[in-house]
């Protein structure tokens, strides 16, 4: 359970002229963004901005083209090279795609879902040693995202909103220091949504940082600060929510006209 060796202040992640080719094409161009620990940040942008392929960078599932001069282009946690199951006891992930893989095969229970976090396996297997201590912490989890209640229950049982909490209670029992969610909301009705964002909520305010990889603007919770707007695989605008998020920056990511509007501490986009 001891989580991998870094510096104290290393930034969670950094991007510096990260590209991406796919075929004859970048989906990535030049794209460079720093977040630093408690920098809680969103990743915007429309459908096809390049949005899924800096989750998969992050994720290490997929490599950027080595730059010219030699320097490396991602670094996650102060390095390039991680083997996973180290990175994802820093770093969580939460997507509808993983839920996917929890939800549609093998029947698998609640508590086995989130303590198997700690083997990097769906669900536990023969050769699983779970600790006193590792139970301890999947209960914390489970406590922390209050869904203790669904112990027992099997994960295709459970609703959309209530999987997803899971996958982020399994992600917790690292007590990771950062979590990349990945579109976390999709498939939510509106009343579980913002119990969801929320709990995104608690979670920023308790340390953890959170990078937030969304195409709707009224998901930047408030202690969100930074704002990564993409489009066609470039950064479009890059900085503080209230420079990003303005009728002119979304008008062009999107490719329509868009009025934002502040409501409270947050942020909404109307066409017009």
């Amino acid at each position: 359970m001891t989580q991998p060796a870094i510096a104290a202040d290393a930034p969670v992640l950094e991007l510096e002229r990260a590209s991406v080719l796919r075929g004859e094409r970048l989906i990535l161009e030049d794209l460079s963004l720093r977040v630093a620990a408690g920098q809680h940040t969103a990743i915007l942008g429309a459908n096809g901005s390049g949005k899924s392929t800096l989750v998969k960078l992050v994720a290490r599932q997929l490599y950027p083209l080595a730059r010219q001069d030699g320097r490396p282009s991602v670094r996650v946690f102060g390095r390039e090279r991680w083997h996973v199951t180290e990175l994802r006891s820093l770093l969580g992930m939460v997507s509808p795609a993983l839920q996917l893989d929890y939800t549609t095969e093998t029947p698998l229970e609640v508590f086995d879902a989130v303590i198997s976090g700690f083997f990097a396996a769906r669900g536990l297997g023969l050769d699983h040693r779970v600790t006193p201590a590792m139970r301890g912490r999947a209960q914390d989890a489970l406590d922390q995202m209050g869904i203790v209640h669904l112990v027992g229950r099997d994960m295709a049982t459970l609703s959309t909103g209530e999987a997803r909490r899971v996958l982020i209670a399994r992600a917790l029992v690292h007590r990771p220091r950062a979590l990349l969610l990945d579109e976390p909301t999709a498939g939510l009705d509106l009343a579980t949504r913002r119990r969801f964002l929320e709990s995104l909520r608690a979670l920023a305010q308790s340390g953890t940082t959170l990078l937030l990889v969304t195409h709707h603007i009224e998901e930047i919770v408030p202690e969100i600060g930074q704002v990564l707007l993409l489009r066609e695989g470039k950064v479009l605008r890059h900085g503080g929510k209230e420079a990003v998020l303005t009728d002119d920056a979304l008008t062009l990511a999107f490719d329509m006209p868009v009025r934002v509007r502040r409501e409270g501490d947050y942020f909404n986009a109307v066409p017009c």
